[in-house]
């Protein structure tokens, strides 16, 4: 009879520490239940293991305690899986861990409800969030309550996200010297700490032109002088996690139904832009998609010609007052 495969111990599951009491038993428990109850075999465990992993590693980072999720929370993490440019299929296969794991929770009685229970996983080839019109982003724009201070650093970061089509993690990570204002462009830090320019539109800069007078009110905490976009209680960058909730806030505010998150104004971006007329390969060098067989291409695209598209194409440039 074989021993269960080493390569299961490799996967790191947590303690306690930031987890509540006795999680180590209870994950040990669960590796138990995999392999024994569910029938696992030793390659199907590590997998369902290491997609585990990845929920707790974003609990961990956002502070949450996995027997207090909910459902909404479950939701900002496939956004953000999805942001990261996680495929709908590699979402759909972490998502049936997590349905497992609550599953497991429930019958062990460490859980009356399952929150994973109305958690659908990503259509293949769907790719999420839905595309926002620009009567809808205007609508969010304008819900912004802008007698509370926040009001015009938050209508900065919708611009720029649109604007601009960043990741989430790009827009938090943006720093005041990577803005070339005058020139039009932005410095963005990509995926793999790989830079890219991207054209910024005349609407944005005058967005964060503003949030730049009502930044000079934050009480900055020292080594976060760089930073754009700023939390005005710490003084420290905004968290991907705050972003998202700036953005669902507003939703509510406005009355938009749809599953809209930071990742929804980037996805608009691209398909604006494509409805537009512009070129598809200068928007895939504007967003930084990655891809082997077309790099080459890419390197030929002219910085020039991406401002061009830019300004000829997305909706931003064409009603600036």
């Amino acid at each position: 009879m074989n021993h269960p495969s080493s390569s299961v111990v490799s996967t790191p599951l947590p303690t306690s520490e930031g987890q509540g009491g006795g999680s180590s038993a209870l994950f040990r428990r669960y590796t138990q239940y995999l392999r024994l109850e569910r029938g696992f075999s030793d390659n199907t465990l590590d997998a369902y293991l290491k997609d585990l992993q990845k929920l707790l590693d974003y609990y961990a980072a956002e502070g949450i305690d996995f027997r207090s999720v909910t459902l909404e929370q479950l939701q900002t993490f496939v956004a953000t899986l999805m942001d990261v440019g996680i495929s709908p299929r590699s979402v759909s296969r972490i998502l049936s861990g997590v349905h497992a794991f609550y599953r497991f929770l429930v019958l062990e009685k460490e859980l009356e409800a399952d929150p994973t229970e109305l958690l659908d996983s990503p259509s293949r080839g769907h790719h999420l969030p839905d595309v926002l019109s620009v009567q809808e982003i205007d609508l969010l724009i304008s819900s912004i309550d802008m007698t509370k201070a926040e009001g015009q650093r938050d209508r900065a970061i919708l611009e720029t996200l649109y604007s601009c089509g960043l990741r989430v993690s790009e827009l938090c990570h943006l720093k005041m010297s990577d803005l070339f204002l005058p020139e039009g462009f932005i410095r963005v830090h990509g995926k793999g700490k790989k830079e890219r320019l991207v054209p910024i539109s005349p609407k944005a800069i005058q967005e964060l032109e503003l949030w730049f007078t009502d930044r000079e009110g934050v009480h900055i905490r020292p080594g976060c002088e760089d930073d754009v976009f700023l939390s005005f209680r710490r003084g420290t960058p905004l968290s991907r996690i705050t972003v998202f909730h700036i953005v669902k806030e507003l939703c509510k505010t406005a009355g938009i139904r749809a599953t809209v998150s930071p990742h929804t104004f980037r996805h608009s971006f691209a398909t604006h832009l494509l409805e537009g007329g512009a070129n598809l390969r200068a928007i895939q060098e504007m967003l930084g998609h990655e891809d082997i067989g077309t790099t080459e291409i890419y390197l030929n695209i002219d910085r020039h010609h991406l401002r061009e598209e830019i300004l000829q194409h997305h909706p931003r440039n064409m009603k600036v007052c």
